[in-house]
């Protein structure tokens, strides 16, 4: 027999598939911590699209049976990156700030001159936030030198339909549906088309304004952030008490906020107008 046979013989005798570059080895599955990790992985993902889920409709969504779901939830609650209150599940601080190693090198680096730059010319506080499911997420803020200033922690929330920095995510990238219009003062919009309409006006004009909407004594004026795809990736506000921060007052100080949005952008790398 040649030798050529042999090694077909032998070959032929063998489980693994054969190929003219040689024998290929078989497909390995995936270790089960891997897939653990990846079911992981997707439900944050969910969570930060959904805002908050009960375990019922959060297991539809990411396609896991709910004993299985309930699994992960609870190790993810564990080490801090899930938050549970009433059954109701949401992404928790631990995730947070592993996310923000990559906004703080990118996005807040790019922005935070600006950000200074508006703070020292009007001696309020700016803030920097990014849309994160149903709620916007504060990562920075640059204290104004006014002796008396707001101060808002990076890592809060706050609601988009009640805020400066939310309305412009709800103006440029869109209404959830089913976005809960909570009454937090009686400035509150709390009625789909009121919202409408101060959403076409934010549009219109290029900045929101939060008169009082979800603190009494508290008006902000925020524009949005653009990056190098062109889309809305955060929002830079001013914020002051109302006091000092009358209606009149903010609409002539958002040009100032608007193009310290616009000269954040082009640090991003837009291109386009804002």
């Amino acid at each position: 027999m040649s030798r050529s046979k042999k090694i077909f013989c032998i070959l032929k005798n063998r489980a693994a598939p054969v190929t003219l570059s040689g024998m290929a080895r078989p497909r390995e599955k995936p270790p089960q911590a891997v897939k653990t990790l990846e079911r992981g992985l997707r439900v944050l993902e969910a969570l930060a699209q959904a805002g908050e889920s009960p375990l019922g409709p959060l297991a539809e969504r990411v396609g896991l049976a709910k004993s299985t779901l309930y699994r992960l939830l609870r190790a993810l609650a564990q080490a801090g990156f899930v938050e549970e209150e009433g059954g109701v599940y949401r992404v928790g601080p631990k995730a947070f700030a592993v996310g923000q190693a990559y906004p703080k090198r990118s996005l807040s680096q790019a922005v935070r001159p600006e950000m200074e730059a508006l703070a020292r010319e009007t001696g309020e506080s700016v803030n920097l936030a990014v849309p994160l499911g149903r709620e916007a997420l504060y990562l920075d803020q640059v204290e104004g030198t006014k002796l008396v200033r707001l101060f808002t922690a990076p890592g809060s929330r706050a609601p988009l339909h009640a805020t400066g920095v939310g309305k412009v995510f709800l103006a440029y990238l869109g209404v959830p549906e089913g976005l809960s219009l909570t009454p937090y003062t009686p400035h509150t919009l709390t009625r789909l088309p009121d919202l409408l309409r101060e959403l076409e006006a934010v549009r219109g004009r290029g900045y929101a304004l939060d008169n009082e909407e979800k603190e009494l004594g508290v008006r902000c004026v925020a524009a949005p952030v653009f990056g190098a795809s062109g889309g809305v990736v955060a929002a830079l506000s001013l914020s002051a008490p109302a006091s000092r921060l009358s209606l009149e007052e903010a609409h002539r100080l958002a040009p100032r906020v608007v193009e310290a949005a616009r000269r954040a952008s082009l640090r991003l790398g837009y291109t386009g107008e804002v």
